[in-house]
């Protein structure tokens, strides 16, 4: 006899950290719209974002590993298990594809604008542009199954943190004295998984200073081979020292986040910490701007940007769009997001 299944539909979503966050508000969205539950399928390190989520049942966690030379056996033993249910495609490249092809049941992917994002970057068409920014990441996701983008208010990320993992987060930065009642804690996250997209360190440095001057908390998060603050923060840098269930809940906890364009942008945005992001090489028209009410994007009008879909090429005005950014630029965006 077959067992009832846990899930209504399989959704796929293999990319890098922030792409992960932003499904969790899609796949809550079309819980509450279509009473819908969910397996999804996602790199094994990203399995702990959906940890509590209202619409997801499993997680089909996939090893490194596996991804890089099983994955025609893993895609077939995944569609021989669940392919008679739908599949979900919130990847829409490679790795998706070849599933999709092994998939017997229904199968709906996502607009993900592929050939629109390089005509614009190539050419500023404004038909292009216009496109582009009429729905961002979530909105496209959404059209996976919706026929209309639903308003991005109603797709923010959605990380739930336990009870128990804010009391340990709290009691972490008390005992620690990281943070004191009577000030507010700012998270900081300085890193990027392509150079280009990074402030530089100078500013950080700056900001770190400008920050203890104003008697502000602050911790630095985060995962890097060299945590360029650490002499500077010391037990503040708290890079590669927790978890990513860890990391949310110290997000939760602090009353801001600055980071660039970055996964911790979206992870602060799933548990309502207000972000100010700082964008250089990417904009708007990509679709990943943080987009909660209290959120602000700081950036400059140069006429090179967008100059790459993922931020990557290389830069021959200095990263002007990045340096451009004063770290009084930076602390005085804080400070308005932390009046509210």
């Amino acid at each position: 006899m077959n067992r009832p299944d846990r899930f209504d539909a399989v959704a796929v979503r293999l990319g890098a950290l922030g792409d992960v966050a932003l499904t969790t508000g899609v796949l809550a969205h079309w819980g509450r719209t279509r009473k819908l539950r969910f397996a999804v399928l996602t790199r094994e390190r990203f399995a702990p974002l959906f940890d509590r989520h209202p619409a997801v049942t499993e997680v089909l966690g996939v090893a490194e590993e596996k991804l890089q030379s099983g994955w025609f056996a893993t895609a077939n033993a995944l569609a021989r298990e669940y392919g008679h249910l739908p599949l979900v495609d919130l990847h829409g490249v490679g790795r998706s594809l070849l599933l999709a092809s092994l998939w017997k049941g229904p199968y709906s992917k996502y607009p993900k604008l592929s050939f629109l994002r390089r005509l614009y970057r190539l050419t500023g068409l404004r038909f292009a542009a216009s496109r582009l920014l009429a729905c961002n990441v979530p909105q496209r996701y959404a059209l996976a199954l919706d026929t209309t983008p639903p308003p991005a208010s109603d797709l923010l990320p959605v990380l739930d943190v336990s009870p128990e993992e804010r009391a340990q987060a709290a009691a972490f930065l008390d005992n620690a004295e990281l943070r004191r009642p009577d000030r507010p804690l700012v998270a900081l996250h300085p890193y990027a998984t392509h150079p280009n997209k990074a402030w530089p360190e100078a500013r950080w440095h700056e900001l770190v200073s400008l920050l203890e001057a104003a008697d502000t908390d602050y911790v630095v998060i985060g995962v890097n081979r060299r945590p360029f603050l650490k002499e500077r923060a010391g037990e503040r840098d708290l890079t590669n020292a927790s978890s990513l269930r860890a990391t949310l809940a110290l997000l939760q906890a602090c009353d801001a986040c600055l980071t660039g364009d970055s996964g911790p942008m979206h992870l602060a945005a799933g548990v309502g910490t207000p972000v100010v992001a700082l964008f250089g090489p990417t904009t708007r028209h990509w679709g990943f701007y943080p987009a909660g009410p209290r959120d602000l994007v700081l950036e400059r009008p140069e006429r090179c940007r967008p100059c790459d879909v993922h931020g990557g090429s290389a830069c021959g005005k200095g990263l002007a769009c990045l340096t451009g950014i004063t770290a009084l630029d930076a602390a005085e965006a804080l400070a308005a997001v932390l009046r509210g």
